[in-house]
């Protein structure tokens, strides 16, 4: 997007790679199919940033997706910046667009009245059409009767007004995003890029997000919630923190750790360890170590050849019925499932 058309096709060294890096075609990276459709529609005191970060992310995986930008009118649109912004297209790109992306704006609604305007844009969608949002984004999707009944997030310094406006949404704030199958929300700007890099995961599979990820230098994923992020009071100064020990654990996941090991290697006792852990990390240890084994659990799945009983052995699980349940708790699908998808794409 730009308020003159350039005069060749635009690049981008953070992000879009060269074309001698690009991957060989392969089930991630065919050139025979049409590119996915993302419409991104700007609304009135859109942020910038935000804005740009569909195309930030899916512009690095070699012409999968085609991003366009549009208004509601498509007229100019102010952003919550010292500037605006001039679109190239209108609402009527949404009637053809795959996936439909609303990015955070100011100020939030005071009230759960639909706006007009979005009602009609939305209106123009076709039965099966992805929505994304990110951050203040869900206030428009929820307005609009989108989010009723549905779980969806949004910042977390906005949980509380934003269920007062809409409490038929099943708001999470803890979370970094929520994937509801055709309707996906995320919280602030950073868990945008996390929800993208999902995206393209769940599309294309590990190898292209991860890919993605290092060429726009952000970790694939992040471990924790929103809970993380919170404010909380400052530690009393001196205070020894948990993350040596969480250092500590990540070395030794395959060893059935517990409270009382690791409460002692951060010379505490387990309810202060247990308390300090949960101001640090916004999870108890027990869930934290889970959530760490899930994660190690998926990455061999989707890189090496283990069985399931090695692998469920190498992440400190009990056994492979074990992993399966937590797997399954996590992410919905069996390892079997998770390593066809995943490391079959990939």
């Amino acid at each position: 997007m730009a308020t003159a058309p350039p005069t060749t096709p635009p690049t981008d060294p953070l992000c879009a790679p060269p074309s001698a890096s690009r991957p060989e075609p392969g089930p991630t990276a065919t050139h025979a199919a049409a590119p996915h459709r993302v419409a991104v529609l700007a609304p009135d005191g859109v942020y910038p940033f935000e804005l740009g970060i569909p195309r930030r992310v899916f512009g690095s995986t070699d012409g999968l997706y085609r991003v366009s930008t549009c208004t509601l009118d498509g007229r100019p649109v102010r952003t919550d910046a010292d500037f605006t912004l001039v679109p190239d297209h209108g609402p009527e790109i949404l009637a053809e667009a795959d996936t439909v992306v609303v990015p955070p704006f100011a100020p939030v609604p005071t009230t759960a009245a639909p706006d007009p305007a979005v009602t009609a844009a939305l209106a123009r969608l076709r039965p099966g059409t992805r929505l994304i949002s990110i951050c203040t984004g869900a206030y428009l999707l929820a307005a609009a009767g989108l989010l009723d009944d549905r779980p969806a997030t949004t910042h977390w310094a906005l949980a509380d007004h934003f269920r007062s406006l809409f409490p038929r949404v099943r708001l999470d704030p803890d979370v970094l995003f929520v994937d509801d199958g055709d309707l996906l929300t995320s919280a602030g700007a950073a868990a945008g890029v996390d929800l993208f890099l999902h995206v393209l995961r769940r599309d294309h599979g590990s190898a292209v997000a991860n890919r993605a990820a290092r060429l726009c230098v952000v970790p694939p994923w992040r471990d924790g919630g929103q809970a993380q992020y919170i404010e909380r009071p400052v530690p009393v100064p001196g205070s020894t923190g948990t993350a040596p020990t969480r250092d500590w654990a990540l070395a030794r996941l395959h060893h059935p750790l517990t409270l009382a090991e690791l409460a002692a290697h951060a010379a505490m006792s387990t309810r202060t360890f247990a308390r300090r852990f949960q101001e640090e990390t916004g999870q108890s240890p027990g869930r934290w170590l889970t959530q760490q084994r899930i994660a190690l659990a998926r990455h061999l799945l989707e890189a090496t050849d283990l069985t399931v009983e090695q692998i469920a052995t190498r992440v400190g699980f009990a056994n492979p019925v074990s992993l399966r349940q937590h797997l399954h708790t996590a992410i919905g699908v069996s390892p079997l499932t998770y390593r066809r998808t995943f490391a079959g794409s990939s």
